[in-house]
C-alpha cells in the first residue's frame, strides 16, 4: 500500500502586511501614469521613466500574488486598473490625444497610403477602365445611361436634355436649393461607395472591383451625355472643383479593400486571420483619413462648385487639390517623422 502524496495547502498571505510592503511602489507607478495621462511622457522625470518598467513588472507580480492567495477584491481591482494603465503608457501611444492626431496626419496616414501604392494603382486603372466603358455604353445606346446611373443619379442631366437645360446645370446660380439638394445626394452616394469598397473588402475584393469599376462606369456615363454637346470641358471642370478629392478618396477605399481582400486570398504561411488583421490595420488608418477627404470634397461640393462657376477657377482648384493629395501623400519623409511625438 503506497503512502498518497502530502497535499500543499495554499499559502496565505496576509492583505494588511501585503499593501504594506508594496503600497509604495504602487503608488510611485500610479503617479507616474497620472503624469503622463494629464499631461505627457516629457512631463516625466528621466528616473522616474528608467523605474517605469521594473514598477510595471513589480505591480503585475504583486496582481499575480493577490489573484492566487484571493485577497480583497478591492485590491485586485486596484491592481488590475493600475496595470493596464501602465500597460498601456509602456506597450500602447503614450501621449495626449493632439499628439496622437499629429502623428496620424504626419506620419500615420501618409505612410499608410504609401504602402497601399499597387493597391492604389490597380483602384485607378479600375477606375479609368469604368469610364471608358460607361462612356462607350451610353455613346453606343442611350438606354445605357439610365441602366448605370438610373433617373434619381441624373436630376434631369440624361441624354434626352437639351444644351441649354445641360448648360444651365453646371453654370446656372439661380436654382442654388436645387444643385444643393443635388450635391447632397451625389457626396452622400460617394460616400457609401468608399464605405462599401473597404467594408466589402474581405469577400476576396471581388465586390471591391465591382465597386470601383462602377464608380468609374457613372463618370462615363456622365460625361458620354454632356461632351456630345460641346460641354465635355464645362462638366469636367464642374467635376474637378470636388472631384480630385471625392474621386481620389475612393480610389484609396478600394486600395484598402483590395489589401485586405488580398490578403485573406493569398495568406502566404501565415493563418488568413492574420493576415487579414494585419492588412486591416493598415486599410483601417487609410480608410480613416478617406473620412477627411470626403468631408472636404464635401464642402467644395456644396459650396465652392455651386457659387464658382468660371471654368478656369473650376480647374485650378481642382488641380491644385489633386497635386496637393499627391505631394502630402508621396513626398518622401525624413526618418524622424516616425519617431513619436
Amino acid at each position: 500500500m503506497t503512502a498518497s502524496a502530502p497535499v500543499l495547502a495554499p499559502v496565505l498571505v496576509n492583505a494588511s502586511r501585503f499593501r504594506a510592503a508594496h503600497a509604495a511602489e504602487w503608488e510611485r507607478l500610479d503617479a507616474i501614469v497620472r503624469r503622463i495621462e494629464k499631461r505627457s511622457i516629457r512631463a516625466v522625470p528621466q528616473e522616474d521613466l528608467l523605474a517605469l518598467p521594473l514598477l510595471y513588472r513589480t505591480a503585475l507580480s504583486s496582481l499575480s500574488v493577490a489573484r492566487e492567495t484571493s485577497l480583497d477584491r478591492a485590491l485586485v481591482d486596484y491592481l488590475e486598473q493600475l496595470c493596464t494603465r501602465a500597460y498601456f503608457q509602456i506597450y500602447g501611444v503614450p501621449g495626449s490625444a493632439f499628439g496622437q492626431l499629429k502623428r496620424f496626419f504626419t506620419h500615420g496616414w501618409p505612410a499608410a497610403v504609401q504602402s497601399l501604392w499597387r493597391e492604389t494603382l490597380v483602384s485607378f486603372l479600375l477606375t479609368v477602365a469604368g469610364t471608358v466603358v460607361g462612356y462607350l455604353l451610353v455613346r453606343g445606346d442611350a438606354a445605357w445611361f439610365f441602366a448605370i446611373v438610373g433617373d434619381r443619379m441624373a436630376g434631369g442631366r440624361d441624354p434626352s436634355a437639351s444644351v441649354e437645360a445641360l448648360r444651365n446645370t453646371i453654370y446656372a446660380t439661380e436654382h442654388q436649393d436645387i444643385l444643393a439638394t443635388f450635391a447632397a445626394f451625389l457626396f452622400t452616394h460617394n460616400a457609401q461607395i468608399a464605405i462599401l469598397s473597404f467594408a466589402l473588402g474581405f469577400a476576396f475584393a471581388v465586390p471591391t472591383a465591382l465597386l470601383i469599376t462602377y464608380n468609374g462606369m457613372m463618370l462615363g456615363a456622365f460625361l458620354a451625355v454632356f461632351v456630345p454637346k460641346g460641354l465635355g470641358v464645362g462638366f469636367t471642370g464642374w467635376i474637378m472643383i470636388h472631384g480630385t478629392t471625392e474621386v481620389f478618396a475612393i480610389i484609396l477605399s478600394g486600395a484598402a479593400g483590395f489589401r485586405i481582400g488580398t490578403a485573406i486570398a493569398f495568406p502566404g504561411r501565415r493563418t488568413r486571420g492574420d493576415a487579414a488583421v494585419d492588412a486591416g490595420r493598415t486599410g483601417a488608418v487609410a480608410m480613416a483619413g478617406t473620412v477627411v477627404m470626403l468631408s472636404i470634397a464635401g464642402l467644395l461640393e456644396g459650396i465652392g462648385r455651386q457659387v464658382l462657376t468660371d471654368d478656369v477657377t473650376r480647374y485650378a482648384i481642382g488641380g491644385v487639390m489633386l497635386v496637393g493629395w499627391l505631394l502630402y501623400f508621396y513626398l518622401p519623409r525624413s526618418a524622424d517623422a516616425t519617431a513619436p511625438a
